[in-house]
């Protein structure tokens, strides 16, 4: 038994010191592997360091930032509102400042000379009509809502008492919209809380107006038919083809509008240009029972950059901007009666908006202009005074 135990113990001796350099290699990989875990640890450690590091950087350079863009913006606010202020100023200057005469002349004669002149237009002005106001000013400006694409019209009637909207969304359509109040009109998401007209037939452009319970639009096609429609019996009650040849869009601006009818104290009107004078817009006076032309203007007012127009007691005033919109402003006047000219007239400028003007109806009763502006309806409040005043 001893002897065996001796063998045993001689034999586990042997294997041992065959595996040895086997054990020493695995102990060295052990270590060797330690060594890059510890050295894993260590690097990422340090990186965790700098991307902390890294990102208090960044956050101070973003507040940074913040801070001289909001400097930026405060600078170029102040800038907006000193340019506002300079055209304000050189609107007033150009009103009060007239030109000096180039010759010397007798003062008693010239008071005697416009003294006549305006005796002359007074009488042939009251013959004409008994409205005298004319534009002095734009008081204030009101968004109210946005409703539908970027050319439509929105209006009331201002012959009747009660406060209802009519809305013809885009440039072309067969639905009039219908709200029975201003209320209604802005509180409702859309068109929601208006009744839907549907027209006889589709209208064509921006110049449609409502008149003394009834619907004047332009149809839409080629030969530019004036449909009048009673609101009520919802009827059609008269159409007639305007008539002007060769006809070209009236405004540079509105390219989707032909003929733009408007209201006034003396009733219907229709802005309108041809190609035979292609450069300016025309004027005409409808008689809105018949739709027949009482009178028709050829006016100075260019058609280039002109975006839309209203009429005032006979005048009527081309608003003006430019392809790239910037401030509207009335720029040339016309007056049936000879009492107003663009040297008369203020150079008005409507308030900054969105884009441009799709078109202006004037309410003689509210003296309040329905405006809609890329999709958004707008009332400007006017100031007005008398024509005999300039």
């Amino acid at each position: 038994m001893a002897l065996r135990a001796l063998c045993l113990l001689a034999a586990l001796t042997l294997a041992c010191a065959q595996h040895q350099p086997l054990m020493e290699y695995i102990e060295r990989r052990i270590f060797s592997i330690e060594d890059r875990i510890s050295a894993w640890h260590e690097n990422t450690n340090r990186y965790a360091v700098e991307l902390r590091e890294f990102k208090q950087q960044i956050v101070a350079l973003m507040e940074t930032l913040e801070k001289e863009r909001q400097g930026l913006r405060n600078e170029l606010d102040n800038t907006n509102t000193r340019v506002e202020r300079m055209e304000r100023e050189l609107d007033f200057l150009e009103t009060q400042n007239h030109a000096p005469p180039c010759v010397e002349v007798d003062d008693k004669l010239v008071e005697q000379q416009v003294r006549k002149v305006k005796e002359k237009n007074k009488v042939k002005y009251e013959r004409l009509t008994d409205c005298r106001d004319m534009i002095s000013s734009i008081k204030s400006m009101k968004i109210l809502k946005r409703l539908g694409g970027a050319t439509g019209v929105w209006a009331k009637d201002p012959v009747a008492q009660s406060g209802e909207i009519y809305v013809f969304n885009n440039s072309s359509g067969d639905t009039l919209h219908h709200f029975k109040t201003v209320r209604d009109f802005t509180a409702s998401s859309g068109t929601s809380r208006a009744k839907k007209i549907k027209l006889p037939f589709p209208w064509g452009g921006a110049g449609h107006t409502i008149y003394d319970g009834h619907v004047y639009y332009v149809k839409e096609g080629q030969d530019f038919q004036v449909i009048k429609y009673d609101l009520k019996n919802e009827t059609v009650v008269d159409s007639v083809v305007f008539p002007a040849e060769e006809q070209v869009p009236v405004y540079g601006l509105s390219p989707e509008t032909f003929i733009d009818l408007a209201v006034d104290e003396e009733g219907l009107w229709a802005i309108y240009a041809t190609k035979e004078n292609e450069k300016n817009i025309c004027l005409a006076k409808m008689d809105p029972k018949t739709l027949a032309i009482e009178e028709m203007w050829d006016t100075p007012c260019p058609r280039e950059n002109a975006e839309a127009a209203f009429v005032i007691c006979g005048t009527v005033y081309v608003v003006y901007n430019t392809k790239l919109p910037s401030r509207s402003r009335v720029q040339c006047v016309f007056d049936v009666s000879d009492m107003v000219t663009n040297d008369d007239a203020p150079l008005v400028y409507f308030p900054r908006r969105y884009s441009s003007h799709a078109s202006l109806k004037y309410n003689p009763r509210e003296r309040q202009i329905y405006a809609w502006d890329d999709g958004y309806q707008i009332l400007y409040k006017l100031v007005l005074k008398k024509k005999l005043e300039v």
